[in-house]
């Protein structure tokens, strides 16, 4: 595939413009502000460090490179199986559930983008509720559907993941364009040795622990008014 159409393949689905409403998470991030526990721009890049070297990068991650090796051999019993671990793995109700539309709504995207039977019996079996289709997941249709490669294809879901947060909390008032910016540039290392460390951890390896967030995720879900999903 011609690498201009690829890299514009990559570039439309890490741009906020693509409607899976992933920008529309904190991620916690609004509970642990509400609390006064994160007010600054130093506080809020450790918590994108936290959440990325222990919840996105091995499991997120892990799970999206596990289902690219599935795409590829049309293994959609192997796609369900890492759909399920996933799913179940999230601890946050509301978190599984975004995660779910999200992946729900990405799929749609791809089948009106072209023509893959993959991703069509994919699809079917979230239609027949027969797997929740997690972001993760979907979005490693996604990349092997468009040509983009499993490290990039990974890179684009740690990067949406932390453009996502540094939104919320320029909504939140926390950081100012520039230092979301400032941020995002130090990151960058970060989610390049997270890609590398899982690029080749089998899925009974994945695993995710940020006990300290999920309980304020949890605390935030129960709230009657909030800007973001949890």
């Amino acid at each position: 595939m011609n690498t201009d159409i690829v890299t514009l393949g990559l570039m439309q689905l890490s741009d906020s413009f693509f409607p899976t409403g992933t920008y529309t998470m904190s991620h916690g991030l609004e509970m642990l502000h509400r609390k006064k526990i994160i007010t600054t721009p130093e506080q809020t890049r450790q918590l994108i460090e936290a959440l990325l070297s222990n919840q996105v990068g091995p499991a997120d991650c892990v799970a999206l490179n596990n289902s690219y090796d599935c795409a590829k051999e049309a293994n959609i019993s192997g796609l369900v199986e890492i759909d399920w671990k996933i799913h179940r793995m999230r601890l946050v109700q509301t978190q599984r559930e975004a995660s779910a539309r999200a992946g729900g709504q990405l799929i749609k995207c791809v089948i009106a983008m072209g023509n893959d039977l993959t991703v069509k019996k994919f699809h079917e079996q979230i239609l027949e509720n027969k797997t929740p289709g997690t972001y993760p997941v979907c979005l490693a249709l996604a990349g092997q559907f468009l040509g983009i490669s499993k490290n990039n294809t990974c890179l684009a879901l740690m990067y949406g993941f932390t453009v996502g947060v540094l939104g919320a909390a320029m909504r939140l008032g926390i950081i100012q364009h520039t230092q979301s910016q400032q941020i995002l540039s130090e990151i960058r290392p970060i989610i390049s040795e997270q890609a590398s460390m899982h690029s080749n951890t089998g899925i009974d390896q994945m695993w995710q622990f940020i006990p300290y967030v999920e309980i304020f995720q949890m605390h935030h879900e129960k709230l009657e008014s909030k800007m973001f999903v949890t």
